[in-house]
């Protein structure tokens, strides 16, 4: 990378020639990239990593822009992958950054070859997708790490990391512990989370949809969801610092 790149001088300040330069090398896949996963890869690529891969199929809707990095009026409608990758490659044109608008699922899962990664992030929302990510991830070569669930979170101060099996008081992680223990499927390997104990109440009246349908969603703000995604970065830039 070099200080002749002066938009990441000040990485290069703090980290060292040697390191930044590794982390211009780290390949990079994050699966999901809403209110948590758009802002850890903003995050990722800020801080010099070259190699990004965003897999999410969704498109960006109004009820996004409390919370997502890349969803504004100007922007519903359209994928929120590829419009992602817009912004990130005006931060750092030189970086290699692939949009993958697909659904990690069973059909999909043998489409990704996660051994061709530094590092795999996890900021999927869907259990199921969630659990056979996890389960992949751990089989490869990849280090990974996992988002657990960011709605009805507000004390930042409560953010905090554990490896799986102690991360305590959040529902997504005991819903995924129990799915594991009930189809006796495991993780291979141990593996870090970004999670919070903090669990409020919705206070917001119930949301519906076009048909009338009630829809199961939770009150989520920003500067927790965002929060969780920069401490995922955190423990990638960490990581890369540890194997120097």
């Amino acid at each position: 990378m070099g200080t002749s790149d002066n938009r990441f001088q000040r990485t290069e300040l703090l980290l060292g020639n040697e390191v930044t330069t590794r982390i211009a090398n780290t390949r990079i896949i994050i699966f999901g990239v809403g209110g948590v996963g758009s802002w850890c890869a903003e995050s990722l690529i800020r801080s010099g990593i070259g190699h990004l891969t965003m897999v999410d199929f969704d498109r960006v809707c109004e009820t996004n822009i409390n919370r997502q990095l890349m969803a504004t009026t100007e922007t519903v409608g359209r994928v929120k992958a590829e419009v992602l990758k817009e912004r990130l490659q005006s931060i750092n044109p030189s970086a290699e950054i692939i949009a993958i608008p697909q659904m990690y699922t069973a059909e999909t899962a043998d489409s990704f070859p996660l051994d061709e990664y530094d590092y795999v992030i996890d900021a999927i929302d869907s259990l199921d997708n969630k659990a056979l990510l996890i389960r992949k991830a751990c089989d490869s070569s990849a280090t990974l790490f996992a988002s657990m669930g960011a709605a009805l979170k507000m004390d930042s101060l409560k953010i905090d990391i554990a490896e799986f099996w102690k991360v305590k008081g959040c529902p997504l992680a005991a819903a995924l512990r129990r799915k594991f223990k009930k189809s006796k499927t495991f993780p291979s390997k141990k593996f870090k989370c970004v999670y919070s104990e903090e669990l409020l109440e919705n206070k917001g009246e119930a949301l519906f949809d076009n048909d009338g349908n009630p829809i199961r969603a939770n009150g989520t703000i920003a500067h927790t969801t965002a929060i969780f995604g920069f401490t995922l970065a955190g423990l990638v830039i960490q990581d890369i610092l540890k194997k120097q």
